[in-house]
């Protein structure tokens, strides 16, 4: 008999076991929590002295101009009009990631031919996880 109520617990245990396996793997196959969510959102004017580098060399891609433009308001304190401020650029080294955070993002081909032209406002949403950012979303206002 305890042979048998051994034997029950283990099938029990095991059974209990396969029962949790799949919903816990349910879970993790849905996601939870696991989408960019979004840190931080400005806005901003492009104006001359965003489209241009440190040096004066006019900037030819929209993640150079979107970035000299937080590099302008951080570093320089050169700020157009309606400039707003953002914690996440005020890091130098989130700056450096521009390229790659406007390459995995969302802008427009026309909302960065404008961003490259100047002379327009535009909204940047941050997302990312916690303080690391992943991605940016630009639109042109």
């Amino acid at each position: 008999m305890k042979r048998l109520s051994i034997t029950t617990v283990l099938g029990v245990v095991s059974v209990l076991g396969a029962a949790w396996a799949p919903a816990a793997s349910a879970q993790s196959s849905l996601g939870w929590g696991s989408e960019p969510q979004l840190i931080e959102e400005y806005s901003a004017y492009i104006g001359r002295d965003d489209v241009r580098n440190s040096d004066g060399v006019r900037l030819t891609k929209a993640w150079q101009v979107i970035r000299q433009d937080r590099a302008n308001y951080h570093r320089y304190g050169i700020r157009d009009r309606g400039d707003q401020t953002d914690a996440f650029f005020a890091s130098a080294e989130n700056r450096e990631i521009m390229e790659r955070m406007v390459r995995d993002g969302k802008m427009s081909p026309s909302a960065a031919k404008a961003v490259v032209q100047g002379g327009v406002r535009i909204t940047v949403g941050i997302y990312g996880r916690g303080t690391v950012g992943r991605y940016v979303e630009v639109t042109v206002n």
